[in-house]
């Protein structure tokens, strides 16, 4: 039984030191000159559905979400929306797509119309670094 308790309070201040690290206003720091970037589509460009996109990174690794390692980070895709509050992980919706596997490419459906995309590079626990890491915010035409 000692030994499960044991276990338990490690578990817990795993936990705890986690969710400290994941608290508002505890950001990551980024190196500077960090850039994300999209490669493709390009800005304007008129895509038929679904939509491949290439995520690019200067100055940082990418690393799974819970990787604890670095100058590294997990790509967040924003779809039609604005940037989400810095201090706050990413939430996780259809404007807010979540890439925690280290993904550097994604195919989207998307409907007919004019959309917005931008890269929002996040850390071990989705919060974006400081200086947050963002793409130019780029407008695609969905045929």
């Amino acid at each position: 039984m000692t030994r499960n308790l044991v276990a338990s309070l490690a578990a817990l201040a795993a936990f705890t030191a986690g969710s400290a690290m994941a608290s508002a206003g505890d950001r990551t720091m980024a190196p500077a000159g960090a850039e994300a970037y999209i490669i493709a589509p390009a800005d304007g460009a008129t895509v038929s559905s679904p939509v491949t996109i290439v995520f690019g990174l200067r100055g940082m690794g990418v690393a799974p979400a819970g990787t604890e390692k670095a100058k590294t980070g997990h790509h967040h895709l924003i779809v039609d929306a604005p940037l989400p509050d810095m201090d706050e992980a990413v939430p996780a919706d259809d404007n807010h797509r979540h890439f925690g596997g280290g993904q550097t490419e994604t195919a989207i459906e998307l409907a007919p119309g004019e959309h917005t995309i931008q890269l929002l590079l996040g850390d071990l626990n989705h919060i974006p670094h400081d200086p947050a890491v963002i793409s130019n915010k780029i407008t695609i035409m969905v045929k």
